[in-house]
């Protein structure tokens, strides 16, 4: 099992501490603190439930990936304090600063990214030859997507489709290109090849700049996007506030990771319109797309924006990139365009699905995007900090002498009161505490976990947890090695009277746990997440362990026969006969001419 998560760097001592490292929450490890000014949009000072709606986003995007014992405080009526565990100020900035508002915009000009950083004149046009000569399979009448220019980077392969439609699936609709994320590869017997002078020319752009006003393609000729700048791009613009790039009755000039310049519409939909966002696999293509349901107000504006790129672009978007590009739309988060997939005709109801190549990864990161990318405030970041350990090493090598004499006495106890079967008590908490921490390992290294010290209070709670079921188990048994049975038909009839007590009282606890996660706050979710996981682990354990371990032992001839030092000795527990002694034969005296005969008697009562 280990061999298949950590592959190779099992057997290389050197990544160990990469592989096998355990996340640790602020209050052991340090962290970095950002402290946010909020204000509303018009710059006043926010209403306390919009600053309490703003922190329930912010803790949900920090940790949409697992539980990373983030923490997000209110200091007055303005001021959030965010403290994340592990990481760099750099990490944290562009984590929590993306609080601007989500918005879709309609994609009036496109220019793909390249190193040469030529410009087109304010003035030119899409030249013909830009467009690509599209050449279809015959055996699909699907839209082919048109190729960018030479210069163009890699792109995904995506497109906005009604939720309902057949054609969501990619194989029916084609590929479209889109500027998206950038780290998927396009596929390349789904786009057209583009013309010789198209690849041969200088960077150019798509769309139509009569769409676009004179202030906004100035803005675009002025400004240079290069791949992973999500900031600098905003100071050659002017852009010096959200309200500068996210004002949502005026076009703007946004870039994409990958680098890509775009001159957007005012914003059609807002991402307070969307009501969920859901990352799924279909079942139709097998591949991973995002679900989205917008609110009343959202699906009428997404439908007439949709409707109205359908009869102007749809139709000719197949062999013409500027019709192409016009026919999408940008999913614009904090100035920045996330993706941008084309509509694929008209999209009334409310309910859209974005397909493509996706990895579950991507699916995920724009579910998450969409699902948490629209804040009802603005932020100001006025200062950022390396913050030390709350409580330190001292509190974490506290609680781990604490649980090593708690599971020290543990051990005693089972030698002292069941003797024999003490092995298997220790041998069951030795595999959950190995199975707890590789858990925390997986955790950490997968879903970014954070272990607090209330964490680690929860995992001591465990070795209670675990030695309570065995300690049900093992009465059990006794109970009807006591009223004369023997071992192995004891073991049986003893484990199906316990194990119904032990998933009664786990049961009993992981609801707990679940409860108490999903109400509480703070360390306290720590403390409720490692009790729900090794409440788990428990049930795992006794089922796959304890009991065929003692079944095993019920076979051997020190167990088997109640040896006093076995723990199952029936004259000891005062068992009603005592099956222990072995085949006792007795010479019954012969009277004169009898045959002689021997009784055969057994500590069952039987002759």
């Amino acid at each position: 099992m280990l061999l298949a998560i950590f592959g190779g760097d099992l057997f290389s001592p050197g990544k160990w501490h990469q592989d096998f490292r355990i996340g640790l929450g602020l209050d052991l490890s340090s962290g970095t603190q950002l402290s946010m000014k909020a204000s509303t949009l018009s710059g006043g000072t926010p209403p306390s439930a919009e600053m309490q709606e703003a922190i329930t986003i912010i803790l949900s995007r920090v940790n949409a990936t697992g539980n990373t014992g983030a923490e997000v405080q209110t200091q007055g009526n303005n001021i959030l304090n965010v403290s994340v565990p592990g990481k760099t100020s750099q990490q944290t900035a562009q984590l929590v600063s993306e609080t601007a508002l989500l918005n879709f915009r309609q994609t009036l000009l496109y220019q793909p990214y390249s190193a040469t950083g030529s410009t087109p004149a304010a003035s030119a046009t899409p030249s013909a030859s830009a467009s690509a000569s599209p050449s279809p399979s015959a055996s699909s009448t699907a839209k082919a997507t048109p190729s960018a220019s030479a210069t163009s980077t890699a792109s995904t392969s995506a497109k906005i489709v009604p939720a309902a439609s057949p054609s969501a699936s990619p194989n029916a609709t084609g590929s479209a290109s889109a500027s998206a994320t950038a780290s998927a590869s396009p596929s390349a017997s789904a786009s057209p090849s583009p013309s010789a002078s198209a690849s041969a020319a200088a960077p150019t752009y798509f769309g139509d700049a009569s769409l676009v006003n004179k202030q906004t393609l100035a803005l675009f000729n002025k400004v240079t996007c290069k791949p992973g700048d999500t900031t600098q791009w905003k100071k050659q613009a002017g852009y010096n506030k959200p309200s500068d790039y996210d004002a949502a009755g005026q076009q703007v000039v946004s870039c994409d990771s990958s680098g890509g310049k775009y001159a957007l519409d005012v914003a059609k939909v807002k991402g307070t319109d969307i009501a969920s966002a859901t990352a799924e696999l279909s079942t139709t293509s097998n591949q991973w797309e995002v679900l989205v349901t917008l609110k009343s107000a959202g699906a009428t504006a997404f439908a007439n924006l949709t409707s109205d790129q359908s009869t102007k672009y749809f139709a000719a978007a197949s062999t013409n990139e500027d019709d192409y590009w016009l026919d999408t739309i940008a999913v614009v988060l904090d100035g920045n365009v996330v993706t941008a997939p084309e509509t694929n005709g008209a999209i009334p109801g409310g309910t859209a699905q974005i397909t493509g190549n996706f990895t579950e990864a991507q699916a995920t990161q724009l579910q998450n995007v969409l699902k948490y990318g629209s804040l009802p405030l603005n932020f100001t970041i006025l200062s950022e900090n390396t913050v030390s350990a709350t409580l330190g090493r001292a509190q974490l090598d506290a609680g781990l002498i604490a649980a090593a004499i708690g599971l020290a006495l543990v051990v005693v106890y089972s030698f002292l009161y069941y003797r024999g079967l003490g092995v298997v008590s220790v041998l069951s908490l030795v595999i959950a505490g190995v199975l707890a921490l590789l858990a925390v390992i997986l955790l950490s290294k997968y879903q970014n976990f954070h272990l607090e010290l209330a964490g680690i209070a929860g995992l001591i709670v465990a070795i209670g947890i675990t030695a309570d079921s065995f300690v049900v188990f093992f009465e059990r048994l006794r109970d009807e090695v006591r009223e004369g049975k023997q071992l192995r038909p004891a073991v049986e009839a003893g484990w199906k009277r316990a194990r119904r007590t032990i998933l009664v009282s786990d049961t009993v606890s992981f609801i707990a746990a679940l409860l108490l996660y999903y109400f509480s706050i703070g360390e306290v979710k720590g403390f409720a997440y490692t009790l729900g996981l090794t409440t788990i682990i428990d049930i795992v354990v006794v089922f796959l362990f304890t009991k065929p371990m003692v079944t095993l032992l019920a076979r051997t001839k020190f167990y088997g026969n109640g040896r006093p030092m076995s723990g199952l000795d029936p004259a000891r527990l005062g068992a009603r006969s005592n099956w222990r002694s072995s085949v006792r034969r007795t010479q019954v005296k012969r009277q004169p001419g009898a045959a002689p005969r021997s009784t055969v008697s057994r500590d069952t009562g039987e002759a």
